[in-house]
Formats: C-alpha cells, sequence, structure tokens
C-alpha cells in the first residue's frame, strides 16, 4: 500500500519503508509539510528489475512462434476478406490529380506514416499528415484535388473525424481503413476497407501487433497494386531513389563519371615515348590516349603496352607512340549506363574505356576506379 509520511522539520530524510534509499529536501528551510508516496500509483508495486528477468529460450520461442501465428492468422483472414471496395480504393487513388494524403494518431499515425512513404517511392505521389497537427492547421495542405487515406482502427478517433469532415466540404474522397464497419468513420468514408482483427498479439489484447500488421500489409497491397497498374519500371523506380544502389546503377550515366577536358591524357601517334609517358603520370590513369588530327580516338597506349614495347625493342626513347600503341580501342557513348560500361570493360579486362560521341569524337575517358568511387559496382 502506498505509504503517506508528512513531516515539519526543517531538515529530514524520508526513507522508502524497503530500502535504504532516502529523499533530502533543499537544505535551508524553516518549515515544510511533504508527501512521500510508495509506490508510484501507476507502477506494479512488485515490479523486477528489467536485468533480473532472465526467461528461457522455450519460453521466448514460444511468445515469438505464438505472436507470428496470430499476425499470420490476421493477413489470411484479410487475404479472404478482400473485396470489390479494395478495387474501388486502388481507382481511387489512380484517380487522384493532387496527392494522396495518408494520416493516423497513435500507432495506426506511424503506419499511415510508412505507407505513404511507399506509395511516393513507388509512383503514387503522397505524403503523410499527422492528424493532431492537422487539427492545428496542417489541414491547410488538403485541397479537393486530394485523396484522404485515413487509417484508426477505432474508426473513432477526434482527429480523424475532423479530417473527414473537412475532406468532405472539399469533396476530396476519403478512403477509411478501420477494424470497426460500424464506426463513424466507416460509414461516412467515400470508401470503407475493413481491417479488423479477431484478437492482437499481444497477451493483453491491448497493444496493437495484429491490427497495425493487417493495416500495413492493406498498404502495401494498395500501393502495389497502384504500381502495377501505372506499369512502373525499375527505372521510375531508380528515379524516386536517386541514393540507393539501386538508384545508382539505373540512373548513373557515363558522362556523369568519366574524365574529360584537361583530365584526359591525350597524344599523338607521332609524340615520342619519353613525352608520352609524361602524359601519362601527369594524368594518372595508367595510360594515354591516341587521337588523329580529328580528334578521334586512333588507339590507346598502357603502362601494358610500355612494358611489352620495352621487352620488344629495349631502348625506347627514340621511338613513338604509334611503335607501341594499341590500335582501334574500345568506346562507349556518354549517354551508356555507367553499369553497362563496368560490364563492358569487365567483359574485356579492361582497366580503361574511352568516351566518343555520335561522330567519333573523344569525348571523355573512364576508368574502372571511377566507376567504383562513384558506387556503381
Amino acid at each position: 500500500m502506498p505509504i503517506l509520511a508528512k513531516y515539519r522539520a526543517p531538515l529530514f530524510r524520508v526513507k522508502h519503508p524497503d530500502s535504504n534509499a532516502s529523499i533530502r529536501p533543499p537544505e535551508r528551510s524553516t518549515r515544510y509539510t511533504v508527501c512521500a508516496i510508495w509506490p508510484h500509483p501507476l507502477t506494479p508495486a512488485k515490479m523486477q528489475p528489467m536485468n533480473s528477468v532472465q526467461p528461457d529460450t522455450p519460453t521466448l520461442l514460444a511468445s515469438a512462434h505464438r505472436t507470428l501465428s496470430i499476425e499470420i492468422a490476421a493477413l489470411n483472414a484479410l487475404n479472404q476478406r478482400l473485396d470489390a471496395r479494395f478495387a474501388e480504393a486502388v481507382r481511387a487513388l489512380l484517380a487522384c490529380q493532387g496527392r494522396v494524403i495518408v494520416t493516423g494518431i497513435g500507432k495506426s499515425g506511424h503506419i499511415a506514416k510508412k505507407i505513404a512513404a511507399t506509395l511516393a517511392s513507388t509512383g503514387t505521389p503522397a505524403f503523410f499528415m499527422h492528424a493532431a497537427e492537422a487539427i492545428h492547421g496542417d489541414l491547410g495542405m488538403l485541397t479537393g484535388n486530394d485523396t484522404v487515406l485515413a487509417i484508426s482502427y477505432s474508426g473513432a478517433a477526434q482527429e480523424l473525424l475532423t479530417v473527414l469532415s473537412v475532406a468532405q466540404r472539399l469533396n476530396a474522397p476519403v478512403i477509411a481503413l478501420t477494424g470497426n464497419p460500424d464506426s463513424e468513420l466507416a460509414r461516412n468514408a467515400t470508401i470503407h476497407l475493413n481491417g479488423k482483427v479477431d484478437q492482437e498479439a499481444c497477451p493483453l489484447n491491448l497493444a496493437p501487433t495484429a491490427s497495425t500488421t493487417v493495416a500495413l500489409a492493406m498498404g502495401d497491397a494498395l500501393a502495389v497494386a497502384c504500381l502495377e497498374a501505372r506499369g512502373f519500371s525499375q527505372e521510375d523506380f531508380a528515379r524516386s531513389h536517386p541514393g540507393g544502389a539501386l538508384g545508382r546503377r539505373l540512373l548513373t550515366r557515363v558522362s556523369d563519371v568519366m574524365r574529360q577536358g584537361s583530365a584526359l591524357p591525350v597524344v599523338t601517334p607521332e609524340t615520342p615515348i619519353p613525352q608520352a609517358l609524361a602524359e601519362m603520370s601527369a594524368k594518372a590513369m595508367g595510360m594515354t590516349i591516341v587521337v588523329n588530327s580529328q580528334h578521334h580516338p586512333v588507339g590507346i597506349f598502357t603502362d601494358g603496352d610500355l612494358r611489352r614495347l620495352i621487352e620488344r625493342r629495349g631502348d625506347i626513347r627514340s621511338l613513338t607512340v604509334s611503335d607501341g600503341m594499341t590500335p582501334n580501342p574500345r568506346t562507349v557513348l556518354p549517354g551508356t549506363l555507367a553499369v553497362q560500361a563496368a560490364g563492358l570493360m569487365d567483359a574485356s579486362r579492361l582497366n580503361q574505356m574511352l568516351v566518343v560521341n555520335e561522330q567519333g569524337c573523344l569525348e571523355g575517358a573512364l576508368h574502372m576506379h571511377d566507376l567504383l568511387a562513384a558506387k556503381v559496382i
């Protein structure tokens, strides 16, 4: 039972009855009336410290299996329950001329935020609006061209009902995802999607677990259905994920990573070998490009070509680049995907590749290190 202690004294201690811990008030005082209550009314009296709770492995595995079984059953029930209203919801999202505004509060708000992100990254312009912030000004984000996806398991959250009323005044369609088809939100929405679950995975049947899993899965189903209906491609996905590995692979062109201008080592066929070596050392590409008078590449002179020339001729100081270059070098266009150029280089066992335009004029050069630095490979 809570203990109520009252003291009047300049200095005092109020001690917890079950420990040596004590509370000491500020020093320099003349009179106090203090109430000390143990335990906190919201704290279980016999709660054990977290580090003292050590359940065995079978117990923990049994809990996990139970949770997963409940959520799998909830997803199977959702799968069996899908009907024409799901198709109506997808068509409403596809017909949206503005943005899909996904809203929720509490755990449903966290799910709504993820669904909004999935929609936006898969071709359906969307953003998340917190229902509590909405009624304090963020409803200004909503226009008549938008479509609202409101998520509330109870369907009774007052903040969402306020969003619903504003959307109705703007003639913006509202798709409600709830676990209660008879709720005010479900009854007044344009389209209702039933996310009811028989039980939560929480043993108290209180914490949103199975219900949030079902809501998240329904959001994924909506996003993927829209994705497929739009013919969304890998290239489309990459455009909304330019910072990811896939985005770099599908968006980075040769022109984005090639060396060009003064960074290119360039000589002519008549250039003496010592001068060509100086050019190679200055530009640090392990080669120099050999061009003709029209600036068309006619050869490439690499470190390997240099070694082979020395083995063959010995003293190379009086020779020119044409004596040791590799003619007709492999080339690629600037607009080629960098990952495709990397594949060509790897297949031909090349460290460098020249970049030319449609007319065959030199534009730049690629080095395998440039592709590695750009994280294309």
